[in-house]
């Protein structure tokens, strides 16, 4: 985290300077008031104000770099490329061995997402939700998870039991809700802490 001291007549211009030095805006920085300005007597014997001006950290540039030191010490360096929006941040990447970081059912991929999103939001104040894709594997994810959970309903409608379905990400489990939605004979929940956290198809209450 970047950080410098600046001295100004006043807080408002010390703050000034150092927005100008750091060339960020006020929503990028974090400002500590370390001496407020005092006025001298027949103007002498004045005080500037101090603070202290710390640029706060940016979760993508934290997540590209963590993305591109894990993937490189895996043997699988990668390409990534952005799509940001405001709720959500996809990370697309691709290279020659991309399947090892899919992994069995995306597991990998998934684990590293996890992972990517506790580095890159561990100072930030606006929690940023980041999804990792390669070879187009969200999509086609999500249309097995579509066939799973109808598969699913059907069997707890049927035999009158709840299922638990395996661990997933946020992004996953919303695709098993979605699905599921309109179907008034069974009920679905997220139970559990992450990265354990699941979801549960239950027949519905009448």
């Amino acid at each position: 985290m970047k950080q410098i001291q600046v001295t100004g007549k006043t807080v408002e211009e010390a703050v000034s300077a150092a927005l100008a030095e750091l060339q960020a805006s006020e929503e990028e920085v974090e400002v500590k008031v370390l001496e407020e300005s005092k006025k001298g007597f027949l103007g002498f014997g004045g005080k500037p104000a101090l603070i202290e001006v710390s640029l706060k950290p940016d979760p993508i540039k934290t997540a590209v770099a963590f993305l591109q030191e894990v993937t490189d010490k895996m043997g699988v360096p990668v390409t990534i490329s952005l799509n940001e929006n405001r709720e959500e941040a996809i990370f697309e990447l691709s290279g020659e061995k991309i399947a090892i970081l899919i992994g069995k059912r995306g597991q990998t991929l998934n684990s590293l997402q996890y992972l990517t999103n506790l580095v890159a939001n561990n100072h930030s104040s606006n929690y940023l939700r980041i999804i990792l894709d390669a070879e187009n594997y969200r999509e086609r994810r999500r249309e097995s998870l579509e066939r799973l959970a109808m598969h699913t309903a059907q069997r707890v409608a049927a035999t009158g039991k709840g299922v638990a379905l395996d661990p997933m990400p946020s992004n996953e489990r919303k695709a098993i809700h979605m699905a599921l939605r309109n179907n008034k004979k069974i009920e679905t929940s997220s139970e559990g802490a992450e990265p354990f956290r699941k979801v549960i198809i239950r027949p519905a209450k009448n």
